[in-house]
């Protein structure tokens, strides 16, 4: 029996207050973990807003955890008490389904996200699934590997499915919390890299993560220049664009791709799509494996997500600072 202190929301909206509940007892599969910093995603805020209508209250957000295991159950053989380790969005699957069997947990129907076992991660502790508990490698430091367990494992899990290669030309929509670690994931990868963002004032920070070209996310005459010249453009933004300009940026074959929840789709081009040979996808977040290989890609290549700290008592302004102000990098609690 664990008491756990954390930071609910009582209401859809609601601020978050010190809430405290009762763990009950650990599970034989289950491992407990000290928080010692944890992530704020957007998807937080569509929990704590209650914009997927699944959502119970008290709600504690947080899904992007690092910390150190602090008592295992009587099952486990995957993490040891005190080794460090993260969480992401997932934090149990069934086990049994096709998907589970078969090396793609992820896509499992009965995936329970950690902030519904029953809270998640803004408290000082959490418990998942130790098949979703990952050792993290001691040369990553734990507040910039805390938002690559969620968002970085989003974007690197979209590499890898599209089987993106190194001599392929790429773009990435959006420079915010998801885009920046895309892009200085396909730089590492070998990648040309092109950057759309409505936020002019973002270009030297995408020529520093290792994108050779920028231009204006909305710039139509722009991206008619770029006609047939993108392998491959994910996108980051959770907001309508001119789909049909961007698909025309395309090479023949080429996708566009959708990392995270966007909203529908205004007026696509089935012709486009048809003459080109062109195509549409997306994906969520990634199985255990591909985070573990993220994070060794992130090793030899000393990428880390660009983030602010901030301490758990702050956590409402943090929330606020993420609606309003559109950070560059995350957002970061230190428990």
């Amino acid at each position: 029996m664990t008491t756990i202190h954390a930071y609910a929301a009582h209401k859809p909206g609601g601020l978050l207050e010190p809430f405290t509940y009762e763990a009950g007892e650990l599970g034989p599969e289950e491992v407990e973990v000290n928080v010692e910093y944890c992530g704020i995603c957007h998807s937080d805020l569509s929990m704590l807003n209650n914009d997927w209508e699944i959502t119970e209250y008290p709600f504690v957000p947080g899904h992007e955890v690092i910390g150190t295991v602090a008592a295992i159950g009587s099952k486990v053989a995957t993490v040891k008490p005190g080794q460090r380790v993260g969480i992401g969005w997932i934090g149990e699957t069934c086990g049994t389904c096709q998907y589970c069997r078969t090396g793609d947990p992820n896509l499992c129907s009965s995936a329970t996200p950690v902030v519904m076992r029953p809270h998640g991660g803004f408290a000082n502790q959490v418990r998942a699934h130790q098949n979703w508990v990952i050792p993290i490698p001691a040369a990553l430091a734990s507040e910039g590997v805390s938002p690559l367990l969620c968002g970085g494992a989003t974007v690197f899990n979209a590499i890898v499915q599209c089987g993106v290669k190194s001599t392929d030309h790429v773009g990435v929509i959006g420079l915010g919390g998801l885009g920046h670690m895309a892009v200085a994931f396909l730089a590492a990868w070998g990648c040309e890299v092109t950057v759309f963002s409505s936020s002019s004032h973002k270009a030297s920070q995408a020529k520093a993560l290792g994108a050779a070209h920028f231009f204006d996310s909305r710039d139509s005459a722009a991206l008619a220049n770029l006609a047939d010249s993108l392998d491959f453009i994910l996108s980051t933004v959770n907001v309508n664009l001119p789909w049909n300009d961007y698909l025309a940026a395309l090479s023949k074959k080429g996708r566009l791709h959708f990392a995270g929840v966007a909203p529908p789709l205004n007026d696509i081009s089935v012709f486009e799509l048809l003459m080109g040979q062109k195509t549409l996808g997306s994906s969520p977040d990634a199985n255990p494996f591909t985070i573990t290989q993220m994070l060794g890609f992130a090793c030899q290549h000393h990428i880390q997500a660009d983030v602010e700290v901030w301490p758990i008592a702050q956590v409402n302004a943090a929330i606020t600072k993420l609606k309003t102000e559109k950070p560059a990098g995350r957002i970061v609690l230190a428990l």
